[in-house]
């Protein structure tokens, strides 16, 4: 008889042992934010939409989710590794997961640090900094990241920037709840930027839907000293035993709001202090690229104060129609924007730009002329929120992004596209939903793009059966058929296809793979 059919000989005590440990709430699923173009949804599910009869296509932000703005601020997977981050109310129809673009916190279940056993804490403050900004970033030597009226500690500097504050959205008076223990007249609190003097109001409180303060906070810190501060001005932010961005963790996790204040202040003086040493527009003059993850995240808090608490207004797409919503994720446009060679010189167009999503993204992360057109009212109006409160957080957080120029109507049309068409280096098109009419309408327009402009398009403008039309389409453009992964568009988590098509004209190196 085998030994392993045989009864052991030996009786043991079975002893279970319980361990309380505290973990970190799950995010809420959002719906995934996305790029500006539009698309039809499959299954039944919204996607970018399409208007025949103007040619745009709408798009909110991508990756920590259209739905679920209000959690999170992320749309969707903000980095290429194809994770997703929280995000709060999305329209799309995808709910987002965590994003890599997000940083990750852990932290320990003992309120006084000692034992702790997970592997962070065996990290230093070099290693921590380095996990926690690992978003790589499109280096560009000739892009200028600091902002021309970044606050260098001039203390008569007095000016109010225009944002939208978290605790416009997410506050008391909103039915949200105090968290950490703490009474509703000591929920107020200021946090910092690198950019100005001008601090963001927060009230450390949580409600369904809405901007959850806590995390939010921590967040920001966590990018300031990842990436505006060296690895020796990082440190008394990041060090993995006393750095605060492990109190404030710490803090959180043992519902220590007094502690949570006093480590949140203290990253005020010290980031007042570094801008006024200069250290801030130091570093940021030696920088040439914005973190992957900081450029969702930034876009992240811009939906979540302008588009996800009036998600509602994107509801009225009327799915299988040319008018149907959907967005394309932060990871999905930086993928784009890195294959086609977007640079600060260059000029981008997003024709169907709905919300504005991917017209803002291009303009942060690669500080290119950034443009958009879009015809659906209620879109237009998001867009032109956001690119308001767009142009206040890079002022906060000291960033100088491209210019954005966001236009109403029909883009076949609009004068001021068509011109733009003209010297664009690459033209993003959500065609998913189009008629073929509206192709082709695209296809004559293509004729004006100069020799090389790349159009990104989900679905192709040559096909099989070819008619006279699409035999322009044949002579003018070199397709290339390419593949995305998964979680990289708002109305399915499954991956799919795209093309990157160049205009013919001149002897071009083939896209990156």
């Amino acid at each position: 008889m085998s030994i392993f059919n045989q009864k052991s000989k030996f009786k043991v005590k079975a002893e279970v042992r319980s361990v309380r440990q505290a973990v970190e709430p799950r995010p809420r699923p959002r719906p995934t934010k996305q790029s500006s173009s539009h698309l039809s949804a499959p299954h039944g599910r919204p996607t970018a939409r399409a208007s025949s009869s103007t040619g745009t296509s709408t798009t909110p932000r991508g990756a920590a989710s259209s739905a679920r703005r209000i959690h999170s601020a992320s749309p969707l997977p903000s980095s290429l590794d194809g994770t997703t981050s929280s995000s709060r109310k999305r329209r799309a129809g995808v709910a987002s997961s965590a994003s890599p673009s997000n940083p990750t916190f852990t932290s320990s279940d003992d309120s006084d640090g000692d034992g702790d056993e997970g592997w962070e804490d065996n990290l230093d403050a070099r290693k921590r900094r380095k996990r926690a900004n690992q978003g790589r970033a499109i280096l560009d030597p000739n892009r200028s990241l600091r902002h021309p009226k970044l606050w260098t500690g001039d203390e008569t500097e007095v000016e109010r920037i225009p944002i939208i504050h978290a605790a416009d959205v997410a506050s008391l008076e909103q039915k949200c709840l105090a968290v950490m223990g703490l009474a509703p007249g000591e929920v107020a609190v200021k946090l910092q930027y690198p950019g100005s003097r001008y601090p963001e109001r927060y009230e450390l409180v949580s409600g369904k839907d809405k901007i959850e303060a806590v995390r939010d906070i921590i967040k920001v810190v966590n990018y300031v000293a990842s990436t505006y501060l060296t690895d020796d001005e990082a440190k008394a932010f990041l060090d993995q035993t006393s750095g605060i961005c492990r109190r404030l963790e710490k803090s959180r996790n043992t519902g220590d709001g007094a502690g949570f204040k006093a480590a949140l202040r203290e990253h005020n003086e010290r980031l007042r202090a570094h801008q006024r040493k200069g250290h801030i527009a130091k570093n940021l003059d030696a920088m040439r690229g914005l973190p992957r993850d900081l450029v969702a995240f930034i876009l992240d808090q811009i939906y979540d104060r302008t588009v996800a608490p009036n998600i509602e207004l994107l509801a009225k797409y009327k799915n299988g129609s040319d008018n149907v919503y959907g967005e394309l994720l932060h990871p999905f446009i930086s993928n784009i924007l890195e294959r086609t060679k977007v640079s600060s010189d260059k000029v981008f167009v997003d024709l169907g730009s709905g919300v504005g999503n991917v017209v803002l993204q291009a303009a942060l992360e690669l500080g290119c002329e950034s443009w958009g057109c879009e015809m659906m009212e209620n879109a237009c109006n998001l867009a032109e929120a956001q690119k308001r409160e767009f142009s206040a957080r890079c002022r906060l957080w000291g960033i100088a992004a491209g210019e954005v120029h966001l236009e109403r109507g029909d883009f076949r049309k609009n004068d001021k596209i068509l011109a733009a068409l003209k010297r664009a280096d690459v033209v993003l098109v959500n065609n998913q939903a189009f008629t073929s009419q509206l192709n082709d309408n695209l296809v004559s327009m293509f004729l004006d793009l100069k020799p090389g402009c790349k159009i990104v398009s989900l679905k192709t403008f040559v096909h099989d059966n070819k008619n006279a039309e699409n035999d322009v389409a044949t002579s003018i453009l070199d397709v290339e058929h390419l593949t995305y992964p998964e979680e990289y568009v708002s109305w399915t988590s499954v991956s799919g296809t795209f093309c990157i098509s160049t205009k013919k004209g001149y002897s071009a190196a083939t896209t990156e793979s």
